[in-house]
């Protein structure tokens, strides 16, 4: 190989391309890969790498447009596409597309507020993609093909605040929940006791399921109430007798009907007083509770 060079042959990789100066001054046109030959004397090639090239962006301090201070790197992604621009007009492309990608990162974080840093990553990459593929492809021959955001660093009493304002989001969420709920069972209650009040009997059945599920705890004390049902059976057998004894009474005496009206009217607004009153003006003694 180093006798082919010495005759002016010259090998190109696959993944480059040569540009020949001529005396200092480039030729038109590029050499493709393979077995090239230039003028050992007068002629001199450069090669250029036209592989995708990696540059990572070193973090950069920045101020969102909502006075966050962060610190974010980046990665970005290019390849030479014209290797005449790329070897003429800049002195070190690899380099000075380091730098435009480091301006621009800058200047796009200044841009955006903070949230769309954080959750609007996609859009912040093609603008960022944007900007620094308009300086460098139709000058430096060079196409930007992506760029990534590769880390955002908060200050820490930012970290906390965000903290605290998830927590308070969570808990507003939890509440909004717990009362929506409270609110469902509400409603389903009360349209189950408006089912229920319709009739006494599923009431009972209510209180016997209620029973049975209380009754399953081994050290629980179950204390039955009176049945509300026996008390109105009472209740209303008391009234039908103190009536009856009242219009009994009124009947018998010579002025019946004026005690018999006053019966009539304590045994209505006594069930228990009607009877034993009614007792009395017959000949029979009042309890001791009744007077």
């Amino acid at each position: 190989m180093g006798r082919l060079e010495m005759f002016g042959f010259k090998v190109i990789t696959q993944w480059e391309q040569g540009v020949v100066f001529r005396f200092g001054r480039a030729l038109p046109g590029v050499r493709n890969p393979g077995l090239t030959w230039v003028n050992p004397v007068t002629d001199r090639l450069r090669k250029v790498n036209m592989q995708l090239v990696v540059v990572a962006v070193p973090a950069q301090e920045a101020i969102t447009i909502d006075n966050v201070t962060v610190r974010v790197d980046a990665v970005v992604y290019y390849r030479v596409v014209d290797p005449f621009k790329a070897i003429v007009n800049v002195q070190d492309y690899h380099h000075a597309v380091s730098q435009v990608a480091q301006t621009s990162l800058r200047s796009v974080i200044g841009q955006n507020d903070l949230d769309q840093l954080l959750s609007g990553r996609e859009q912040v990459n093609a603008h960022l993609k944007d900007v620094i593929d308009a300086p460098t492809e139709e000058p430096w021959g060079i196409l930007v093909e992506r760029v990534e955001l590769k880390d955002i660093s908060l200050p820490e009493s930012m970290k906390r605040s965000m903290s605290r304002q998830a927590e308070a989001e969570r808990e507003r969420r939890a509440r909004v929940i717990a009362a929506d709920g409270e609110y469902q069972a509400s409603t389903r209650l009360a349209e189950a006791a408006t089912v229920m009040s319709a009739d006494p009997a599923a009431l009972q059945l209510r209180l016997l399921q209620t029973v049975v599920e209380v009754a399953a705890e081994k050290n629980s004390t179950l204390v039955m109430p009176f049945p509300v049902e026996l008390l109105r059976f009472f209740d209303n057998a008391a009234q039908a007798q103190g009536q009856a004894t009242a219009a009994a009474a009124a009947t018998a005496t010579p002025d019946g009907s004026a005690r018999g009206d006053g019966v009539h009217a304590l045994a209505e607004a006594s069930p228990r007083g009607g009877v034993a009153l009614a007792g009395y003006l017959n000949g029979a003694p009042m309890a001791p509770g009744a007077r």
